[in-house]
């Protein structure tokens, strides 16, 4: 494993996240660590697993890219990273500039995860909480992830070492994004998540249902496998943001399997345009913020 030193980011603009944005206050608040300067960070959290969450943060992260953003892409699951299998990069290692490290690039994303700094694609890695608080630290920190408009952080499911690390460790604007699927078993675990948030004063970007009917390719009927509306009727019930729903398609999975971001592969389908339509309503609500900020007299 390449050598991971010591362990341990207020504004965004677009584009720039608001290209107009010019003021002292926002520049100063944006994250710093090594000479990084990431805008606004969004932490993609789930309350159990198997509800698509690495799916969804990697087709945001190449969204928002496509829309001109400059992203990076942070896989924080340390005992079962699936970015770069996502992505064709369970081959590729990271390399060291000196003492920062630096994140692999496809075309204007930047992306890291454990499992570009492992000898072996297959090592299993070991670690109790400190360990892994430690080097999601220097995820943060040393990465040379330069500036950044948007850093996308996919989060292991649950409330445990993970998400509490990188909650606790991010210093700059940051919010999290909620996945879940339709069915209540896993609605009732986003209350969970919900929870979280608020115990430590984590703004919420949102709810998103994955998974959320499916559309017959044929007859264009929809049949909704995992029940409707738990996230809705979750997000209604605790005041937060519903960003959308994403249908099923079989053509994720396989976009998936073979390192391709659907959400360009198949940039025409209804469920790369219900991407677009999340990214959309996060990069509003992300530069009113802003212009809010800004506005404020200094």
């Amino acid at each position: 494993m390449n050598k991971i030193s010591t362990p341990p980011s207020e504004c965004s603009e677009k584009g720039s996240a608001c290209g107009s944005c010019s003021s002292a206050s926002c520049s100063e608040k944006a994250v710093t660590g090594a000479q990084n300067k990431v805008k606004h960070s969004i932490v993609v959290m789930s309350g159990k697993g198997g509800v698509g969450k690495s799916t969804v943060a990697v087709n945001l992260a190449m969204a928002l890219t496509a829309e001109g953003y400059k992203t990076g892409l942070l896989d924080i699951d340390i005992h079962g990273p699936s970015i770069p299998t996502m992505l064709n990069l369970q081959n590729t290692r990271a390399l060291s500039e000196g003492k920062l490290i630096s994140p692999i690039e496809i075309g204007d994303l930047k992306i890291m995860s454990i499992a570009f700094l492992l000898d072996n694609a297959k090592d299993a890695v070991i670690w109790r909480g400190p360990m892994k608080a430690g080097v999601i630290g220097q995820f943060l920190t040393d990465v040379n992830w330069g500036e950044l408009d948007y850093l996308v952080i996919d989060s292991p499911p649950g409330t445990g070492d993970e998400p509490l690390s990188v909650c606790q460790q991010i210093k700059g604007s940051f919010s999290a994004l909620i996945v879940t699927t339709p069915q209540e078993v896993a609605a009732a675990d986003v209350r969970k998540s919900i929870d979280f948030c608020n115990r430590l004063n984590v703004n919420i970007a949102g709810i998103v249902e994955n998974m959320s009917g499916f559309v017959c390719p044929s007859c264009n009927c929809e049949t909704h496998i995992f029940s409707s509306g738990g996230g809705e009727k979750t997000a209604n019930e605790f005041g937060v943001s519903f960003l959308g729903k994403i249908p099923i398609d079989p053509a994720i999975g396989v976009a998936s399997d073979k390192g391709s971001a659907f959400v360009i592969s198949q940039a025409k389908t209804p469920v790369a345009k219900a991407f677009l339509q999340i990214v959309s309503q996060i990069t509003e609500a992300c530069a009113d913020k802003c212009n809010a900020c800004c506005a404020k007299p200094e």
